[in-house]
């Protein structure tokens, strides 16, 4: 293993929903001496009442809560690696959220890994998964906008034909050369 994976880092794992951040980035997690698995998801579900949802026409409400989700999230990145620990930290951050989350994880060394199956991939796996996240937002649509609108930073990994395996091996061979930021 290479000594960086040993250093209290932050790897931010991004997509759209069921690109596989979840799975990947747990196995990730189990392969490193002292790490955190943190979903930025998590912030989201404390909201009770008043959560508004992200949807493909989102309200200034749903913007303010995914933000202040994102903030949540780095901050604990922030902290836990400040104790020691490699945190890989995923959700979705899509667009220019996703410079602005870079932004917002003030710890370094940091690597973003963007993963990017195809729509047709990620279609299956949605149709083939217990929780449904898209709604009546077509999946297409949104692979479409992530692709268009989302900055091409750190590494970005076509994951349709690899197994998760495969997929946090690619990581740990890649992340902190194609995929570091500063």
């Amino acid at each position: 293993m290479a000594a960086v994976w040993e250093t209290p880092s932050v790897v931010l794992i991004s997509g759209i929903m069921a690109a596989g951040k979840s799975t990947v980035a747990e196995l990730l997690a189990r392969r490193l001496p002292r790490a955190v698995h943190l979903r930025g998801d998590v912030f989201r579900r404390m909201i009770v009442t008043g959560r508004a949802a992200m949807t493909a026409q989102p309200d200034a409400q749903a913007w303010r809560q995914l933000r202040l989700r994102y903030d949540l999230a780095a901050s604990a990145a922030d902290r836990y690696a400040a104790a020691g620990f490699t945190v890989v930290l995923q959700d979705v951050v899509l667009g220019a959220e996703l410079p602005a989350m870079v932004d917002r994880i003030r710890h370094r060394p940091l690597a973003v890994v963007v993963l990017a199956p195809t729509a047709g991939v990620v279609a299956a796996r949605e149709r083939d998964r217990p929780k449904q996240g898209y709604g009546d937002w077509p999946v297409a649509d949104l692979d479409a906008a992530f692709r268009a609108d989302t900055p091409r930073m750190g590494l970005w990994l076509d994951s349709s034909a690899q197994t998760p395996a495969e997929t946090v091996d690619e990581i740990m061979a890649r992340a902190w050369t194609a995929g570091r930021i500063g």
